[in-house]
């Protein structure tokens, strides 16, 4: 029931009216949007709250706006030219058509008469609104800046640049025409527009790869790499001096590895990282930026895939008081999001927490963040030493790479402090032995370390094109389904369509989440292997990184074959 005094009106009610949003969903969606500055339409179709063409068909009927099918329009034809990228963004409208004195706007929502004001302030036009489907305008809107900014790109890449000889002139000569050129090319734009396009696709690294013949820029998204631009090879050095300058990398320098930090700010209370790492090769410096998004740490634990009974272990040991939680698995897999969201639901005003990284990639408001320093002495042990001594309730550390961290870390988790960490290991049980590898004395890891998280990140299928697939009995059980679940069992397969990449939108954890028991503790004590862990482990109910993503695969989330590609036996 809607919350008393409060009435719904306007497309918010008819959608209540006609069922498609339940009334506490619509008043809390509308709140929603109205905090974080976008319109109810962009918010709820964004959270998958509603399908975005039935919100489209009750739009058009409630205010009496025409509904245009974006799908058939000729994105190239779109005069965006006539309004400011800016505009665009911000309003979430596009300029679809001009017939005579009249400018056509593409809103997804009615109500959006700011859009048109300004766009007729600003081109001196009357704008009509034209009703479209929410997530066809969003990738509408990216299509038609790209294919200008493209364009433009195109126009800017004269002879000039064509025949320049970037290797003439020393070093010296080299950095005092990347600065001066820096304000004023179109390198300036290209790079910027780089930077946009990969948060906006929600890629997580951006690659920058020169080649004898070819220069390549490629996104990482949702854990795979795609090729997005080809510049000319011959601006491939400037383009490489641009990033440098932005993050503040010595541009003369380039025989020897180097790590800087680009701070892009999207709106007033929204600002993106990029970790920036050069690297010679035979054909140049090659450039990747790791996208670093504090936002991802205001997911909530809810979001991140875990199963109700792993979140609950999860939940559980986050409450103690003290003990070491572990989060193992590889590079990429969402090891420093789960500690964060960890930490993100610590982070009280009666809390002192500390963390050191190597380097910070999240920033959350009120935790206290070191960067190594390892040429100043100042490694993971040594800050970790300095925390101890000032009072902590909550430690976290990036890694434990060596038994001196290994030591302190169990150390702290032992004398009344919650320690939160990482390690490279396959699964749970493979991370205790991993300790007592280092060194770590069996009966310091079975009383200070309360639970291991192993985790991998896994593609979600497409809600918009995801089919249906038929699989042999014979190969499912092979792949480790069981032989009762089978008979009602449907699992899905990709597509592809316009929403999404190669039949994937966005990434899901699949987890292993496992307490250290007592009898699993005495398993450690008496010098037990990880097999004999993991065999205890099963008989306690706690699943595997395969079963975990079978079920996945059971709940329609994600596909058989991604599974496959994450999690081998």
């Amino acid at each position: 029931m809607m919350p008393a005094g409060i009435k719904l009106g306007g497309l918010a009610g008819r959608l209540v009216e006609d069922g498609i949003l339940a009334e506490d969903i619509a008043v809390k969606s509308s709140d929603e949007a109205r905090k974080k500055k976008v319109s109810f339409v962009k918010y709820i179709v964004d959270e998958g709250l509603a399908d975005s063409a039935k919100v489209a068909q009750v739009a058009s009927f409630e205010f009496g706006v025409p509904l245009f099918d974006l799908s058939a329009m000729d994105l190239e034809q779109c005069p965006v030219s006539l309004v400011k990228e800016k505009l665009i963004r911000q309003h979430h409208a596009l300029p679809l058509f001009k017939r005579g004195k009249r400018l056509f706007v593409a809103v997804s929502d009615p109500t959006n008469v700011q859009a048109l004001d300004e766009f007729k302030f600003h081109t001196g036009i009357t704008t009509d609104p034209v009703l479209v489907e929410e997530d066809k305008l969003t990738k509408a809107i990216e299509d038609s800046l790209s294919a200008q900014d493209s364009a433009q790109m195109d126009d800017l890449l004269d002879e000039d640049y064509e025949n320049i000889d970037i290797a003439a002139g020393d070093e010296e000569e080299q950095q005092q025409d990347a600065d001066a050129d820096i304000d004023d090319t179109p390198v300036v734009r290209f790079v910027n527009k780089v930077l946009l396009d990969a948060i906006n696709k929600g890629a997580s690294d951006i690659h920058f790869e020169p080649f004898e013949k070819k220069f390549r820029v490629r996104f990482r998204q949702d854990g795979v790499l795609h090729e997005v631009a080809s510049p000319p090879v011959t601006l491939a050095s400037r383009i490489t001096a641009r990033i440098k300058v932005m993050s503040r990398l010595d541009i003369a320098e380039r025989r020897v590895p180097q790590d800087g930090r680009i701070k892009m700010n999207i709106t007033k209370k929204r600002s993106i990282d990029f970790r920036v790492n050069s690297c010679p090769t035979v054909w140049g410096e090659k450039i990747v930026l790791r996208i670093l998004d504090s936002s991802s740490a205001m997911l909530g634990i809810e979001k991140l895939g875990y199963e109700d009974a792993q979140r609950e272990r999860y939940e559980k040991a986050l409450a103690s008081p003290y003990g070491m939680i572990l989060v193992t698995g590889p590079t990429g897999s969402g090891k420093t999001v789960s500690l964060y969201t960890g930490l993100n639901i610590l982070n009280t005003d009666d809390r002192n927490i500390s963390t050191v990284e190597d380097p910070v990639e999240i920033n959350l408001p009120g935790i206290n963040q070191v960067n190594t320093n390892p040429k100043a002495g100042l490694d993971f042990a040594s800050a970790l030493r300095a925390f101890l001594r000032q009072d902590p309730d909550v430690v976290m550390v990036g890694e434990i790479r060596d038994l001196e961290t290994a030591e302190i870390a169990i150390k702290a988790a032992l004398t009344g402090h919650l320690v939160l960490s990482t390690l490279h290991t396959n699964d749970a049980p493979q991370t205790l032995t991993r300790l007592a590898n280092m060194g770590v004395p069996a009966f310091n890891i079975a009383s200070a370390v309360s639970l291991i998280i192993a985790q991998r990140l896994a593609r979600r299928l497409c809600p918009h094109c995801k089919k249906p697939v038929d699989i042999p009995k014979a190969t499912l059980l092979e792949e480790g389904f069981k032989e009762d679940e089978i008979d009602n069992l449907q699992l899905y397969g990709a597509v592809g369509c316009d929403q999404c990449v190669e039949g994937y939108k966005g990434r899901v954890g699949v987890y292993q989440v496992m307490p250290i028991s007592e009898e699993i503790g005495r398993i450690i004590m008496e010098g037990g292997n990880a097999l004999e862990i993991g065999d205890q482990a099963e008989k306690e109910g706690i699943a595997d990184l395969r079963e975990s993503g079978l079920q996945k695969v059971k709940n329609g989330v994600t596909s058989l074959e991604e599974i496959n590609r994450v999690t081998k036996e």
